[in-house]
């Protein structure tokens, strides 16, 4: 057996499989908490690395194509605070370190373990019952049923149309995109037989996400619903993917119209401030990755 453990977190392998737990320390973040400890059978790895830097290293895990409905819903757009699978090393304990990725690797060898993708999930993905707040709404889960509510945030039109409760029958993709720069992330449900176009905002199965400290969560959402839809893999992949929606693209814009976009979008987190959207906190985290853009 062998095991590092870290304020990052503890990982354990057993020669059969990998247990993931996340650290309590204050930098971990609330994403990897939620999702709490991981369980990666060995069959489901493509391979490990460990890469050192001047004060700290990382660990990382290579998982194969098609194996985790985490990776999966979200597209590897996962920033590294909240990739569940790399551990920050501390530099004392690179020998512990090198000697964790050697077993790994080791076993990789010696069961002959395969880097190519597969065709069914490997891992679960999060666990039931699952509701998460965040952005314009709140999406649950308890494996059947998904259910979307909307908070006074929400659009007009959108919120008239009061809450939406989806079987799992009616999804043909589920989608998780964080906010990046202007653009608003979002959960998109795509419904059979009832495709839109409609941006996040007006469409009644998504909820929009703005950028803040919850908006990952709703990735576990994703993940939980994608592990029990049908394997990309598999046979009629390619209507779920067709099935997903055309979003517009967004219209190229001239310095000068990003400059004012970005002089709206401070004006805008003043606001939700004022009224109490936002923490003192969370307005001067976005003030500054704005700023930095200007």
């Amino acid at each position: 057996m062998a095991e590092i453990i870290q304020k990052d977190g503890t990982w354990v392998f057993d020669g059969d499989a990998l247990r993931l737990t996340p650290g309590r320390d204050k930098n971990v973040s609330l994403f990897r908490k939620t999702l709490g400890e991981l369980v990666i059978p060995l069959g489901a790895l493509a391979g490990v690395s460990f890469e050192q830097g001047k004060k700290a290293g990382r660990v990382r895990l290579r998982l194969r194509d098609g194996a985790d409905p985490l990776l999966h819903a979200t597209g590897g757009r996962l920033t590294e605070p909240n990739d569940p699978y790399q551990l920050i090393v501390e530099s004392d304990r690179y020998g512990v370190a090198e000697y964790f990725v050697d077993e790994v690797r080791g076993a990789l060898l010696l069961d002959e373990v395969p880097a190519d993708p597969v065709d069914e999930y490997l891992l679960p993905g999060p666990s039931l019952p699952l509701s998460v707040s965040a952005g314009d709404g709140t999406a649950s889960f308890d494996g059947d049923h998904v259910r979307l509510e909307w908070n006074w945030k929400t659009e007009d039109a959108k919120a008239a149309a009061g809450s939406r409760s989806l079987t799992l029958t009616d999804i043909a993709a589920v989608e998780w995109h964080p906010a990046a720069g202007l653009e608003n992330g979002h959960l998109r449900f795509t419904v059979r037989n009832a495709s839109t176009k409609a941006p996040p905002k007006y469409d009644p199965n998504s909820v929009e996400l703005w950028g803040f400290k919850k908006d990952p969560l709703m990735a576990l959402v994703a993940a939980a619903v994608q592990a029990r839809l049908p394997h990309p893999a598999r046979a009629g992949a390619t209507d779920v993917q067709d099935a997903r929606p055309e979003l517009p693209s967004a219209p190229v814009a001239s310095a000068e119209d990003g400059h004012d976009a970005l002089l709206r979008r401070l004006r805008e987190l003043g606001e939700l401030r004022r009224t109490g959207v936002l923490t003192d906190e969370e307005f001067t985290m976005a003030k500054q990755a704005i700023l930095k853009r200007m």
